[in-house]
């Protein structure tokens, strides 16, 4: 069965952007000039997935604000002669039909994906997670989606990350079938580096199969007393196939904030309107660090 549906947990608090997530959600928080959600929801569109269910929490009604019509500042550009901004502001409202649900309370991913399986209606579906940015280059979820095609099972993304950095993802023991598709024999949350079973990480990205809604009943709380998606994944791979697709690039984590600064740059340069003074800037920056 073809992936056309895709959901995007957005109920976290965004502890690790405090202040500036006090009072904003987090996935708000701007990349140039584009909330990082939107950038997320413009991947899901662009591999087909034009059915999306973001689940939000307490204090998220901005994202929701955001994918809406507003008539009044619709009108104010129309009326101002502001037809580019205009052209910009009703597409984000057009690019898909997107439906909301809230995670009444926080216990974790795997919880606020069990949240979704109405929506879901006995389909494979992607979970994308607005903290994972990829970038418009790399058709990584395009290509998960023909990997499930091929299978018919679910698919993570993995990258290779530091050992000593893998305590803080998921860690999957591969075994390979490809040169970068392997079956998942287990995936672990957070473990100690010394007792991680490989160095490849799932990211933010999902192919799921329905079943794994009955592997999230199965799965008790576990790292930090929360539901955990990864734990339900874990349990999924003993009952059929889960794949992992390896890539390596293009991928930022805006939850952290060097990533987030990172990816600000990058996105960027690639713009028409700054990309080619914001270059000329970053050139000097530089050249005026190696002269103090």
């Amino acid at each position: 069965m073809r992936v056309k549906k895709a959901i995007i947990p957005s109920a976290g608090l965004g502890t690790r952007f405090l202040p500036a997530t006090k009072a904003q959600p987090k996935e708000m928080l701007p990349v140039v000039d584009k909330p990082a959600i939107q950038y997320v929801v413009e991947e899901a569109v662009r591999a087909g997935l034009t059915e999306l269910l973001i689940i939000t929490g307490r204090g998220k009604n901005a994202i929701e604000d955001h994918f809406d019509r507003s008539f009044e500042l619709e009108y104010y550009l129309e009326a101002k002669g502001k037809f580019d901004e205009l052209k910009d502001v009703r597409e984000i409202s057009e690019m898909a039909t997107i439906h909301y649900i809230r995670q009444r309370d926080p216990l974790g991913l795997g919880h606020a994906v069990a949240v979704a399986e109405s929506f879901v209606s006995g389909e494979p579906f992607a979970c994308l997670l607005g903290d994972d940015l990829i970038t418009k280059a790399n058709p990584l979820l395009e290509e998960m989606v023909e990997v499930h095609g091929r299978y018919g099972r679910s698919v993570l993304a993995v990258q290779e990350v530091a050992r000593d950095e893998i305590s803080l993802y998921g860690a999957i023991k591969p075994e390979f079938v490809d040169d970068n598709l392997a079956r998942v024999v287990s995936i672990v949350e957070k473990p100690r580096p010394e007792d991680a079973p490989s160095n490849l990480a799932a990211i933010g990205r999902y192919i799921l199969t329905p079943e794994i809604f009955d592997a999230i009943r199965d799965t008790k709380p576990g790292t930090g007393s929360e539901i955990q998606l990864t734990d339900a994944i874990n349990l999924l791979a003993t009952e059929q196939a889960v794949y992992a697709y390896v890539f390596d690039t293009g991928r930022y984590d805006v939850g952290n904030k060097l990533d987030y600064l990172k990816a600000t740059v990058e996105y960027a340069i690639e713009r028409d309107d700054v990309g080619e003074e914001f270059r000329r800037y970053l050139a000097e920056v530089v050249l005026r660090e190696k002269l103090l």
